[in-house]
């Protein structure tokens, strides 16, 4: 199952940008899809090509994609998902938790990127957005998934004693992100 949401950035200029992402709920792996200041039904629709696309390429199984009813989700953008044999759940009114997952990662990116970053334009923001899903999808670990992270199978500590685990960190976005792993 997939879920996709928007959601809105505002940068040093006070300029609204709007962000489409779609999270799998069973993996929890996020893909940014677009950022514009101007969103439309094409430019939505579009984004579902791709989405569409990188379904295939990967081989999912997503049976579902959830959305809320917003305008710009235009019936072109419906079709695209049909296409692929991806039903369209469309959310109630004022139902946050019928799309829990998504709006819980749109919290997460609000609290460890965006909280902690000056955006500066549309092409910062994408960059920083980048980062931050190579960064959650790669190393950042959730409970839900036995501490691993949507790319990477569960890591196996219960063999390895704790007085030989060698911990190093890597940062990203010049410190705002940090991740741990497993010294080689």
């Amino acid at each position: 199952m997939l879920a996709c949401d928007f959601f809105e950035v505002r940068t040093l200029t006070g300029a609204r940008l709007y962000v489409l992402a779609v999270i799998e709920r069973a993996t929890r792996r996020i893909r940014v899809l677009g950022v514009t200041a101007h969103p439309t039904g094409q430019w939505v629709t579009q984004l579902g090509r791709n989405l569409a696309m990188d379904l295939q390429d990967v081989g999912s199984t997503a049976r579902f994609l959830i959305r809320d009813r917003d305008a710009k989700f235009t019936a072109a953008f419906d079709a695209v998902p049909a296409d692929v044999a991806v039903g369209i759940v469309k959310s109630g009114v004022r139902m946050p938790r019928m799309n829990s997952i998504m709006e819980r990662w749109i919290q997460t990116c609000r609290r460890e990127l965006l909280d902690r970053t000056l955006i500066w334009n549309q092409s910062h923001l994408l960059h920083a957005l980048r980062e931050f899903e190579t960064f959650y999808n790669s190393h950042r670990p959730h409970r839900a998934l036995r501490k691993a992270t949507p790319l990477r199978s569960p890591p196996d500590t219960a063999s390895a004693g704790v007085a030989q685990l060698d911990i190093r960190r890597h940062d990203g976005l010049g410190g705002v992100l940090k991740g741990y792993r497993h010294a080689a």
